[in-house]
């Protein structure tokens, strides 16, 4: 009789995806509360706002202070973080949902590489093959949006600022791969939130703008979904490889092609459901990949 049963090999999966799914909500509700308020006000919100939820659970469970290795995985996640958020969330006002999250989806692909060089991972051909699939689904999707001439000057800074948030994103995953070993999901999702919100509160005499009250409601669910999706991440990448969990990143443009849809009147193109049926592929892959290493009690 089998007394401690291990958990089964999909639920990092399963975690990932839900954190997947919470992020990809959240980006909706802050495209809402960035362009009603701002977007430096409304990111510096969105992290205190998750800190102030987070905060009073990893007090509740008073397991002391991280000590200094740990500490400075979470501060470095924390300043990462902060500018990564700031970058998305204003490209994310000058370019669709769906569009954003696609052309964000270079991280994933780049972290695949940072997790061999910096984790000493084996990259498994299966992993780096579901990889290239999503990402030729996200050629696909550009070269559809590109071939419709709408690139604007708009388009062109929110690129730029894509670029820029997606080279910190890849990165990202590596510090989170590394983190999550370390600390439980409540004291990663309190620092990411809290180091985020502190960090970026150092350019309020620059960037801050008024808080408009209709955007409120949008950040406090944003804030919650950024807990949430935190959580579900560090549970996920605690016990799977980050290799194998990255192309599950790739399911997010399936959210935001349905909400942006739904809450910004963005159509879903050709050449983005091709592009998704790549993507969605190469989720599958990676998924597949969990499960057959499972078996191995004989």
């Amino acid at each position: 009789m089998t007394k401690t049963a291990p958990h089964s090999p999909f639920m990092p999966f399963a975690a990932a995806l839900l954190g997947v799914g919470c992020l990809s909500i959240m980006d909706a509700f802050m495209k809402e509360a960035a362009l009603t308020t701002g977007t430096y006000t409304a990111t510096v919100l969105r992290s205190l706002i998750g800190a102030a939820i987070i905060a009073p659970f990893w007090l509740w469970k008073r397991e002391g202070w991280p000590n200094r290795s740990t500490l400075k995985l979470h501060l470095e996640r924390g300043i990462i973080s902060a500018f990564m958020a700031l970058a998305f969330f204003y490209a994310i006002t000058k370019l669709p949902l769906a569009e954003a999250i696609a052309l964000s989806f270079i991280a994933p692909l780049i972290a695949l590489y940072l997790a061999r060089i910096l984790l000493g991972e084996v990259i498994l051909p299966k992993a780096i093959f579901a990889s290239l699939l999503g990402f030729a689904g996200t050629l696909v999707i550009i070269s559809g949006k590109i071939g419709q001439g709408d690139f604007d000057d708009d388009a062109a800074l929110g690129l730029g600022a894509l670029l820029f948030s997606a080279l910190l994103y890849a990165y990202n995953f590596i510090v989170i791969r590394k983190q999550s070993q370390v600390a439980g999901p409540v004291e990663v999702a309190t620092f990411h939130s809290g180091v985020g919100g502190l960090v970026l509160l150092l350019l309020a005499p620059f960037l801050a703008t008024p808080v408009e009250p209709q955007a409120l409601m949008p950040l406090v669910g944003a804030g919650v979904l950024t807990v949430a999706g935190a959580m579900a991440l560090a549970w996920a990448y605690a016990r799977a490889e980050a290799q194998a969990l990255v192309p599950i990143e790739y399911s997010g443009f399936l959210w935001a092609s349905v909400l942006g849809w739904l809450f910004f009147q963005e159509a879903v193109t050709v050449p983005t459901l091709a592009g998704t049926g790549l993507i969605v592929t190469g989720c599958w892959l990676a998924t597949r990949k969990g499960k057959t290493r499972a078996p191995k009690a004989a």
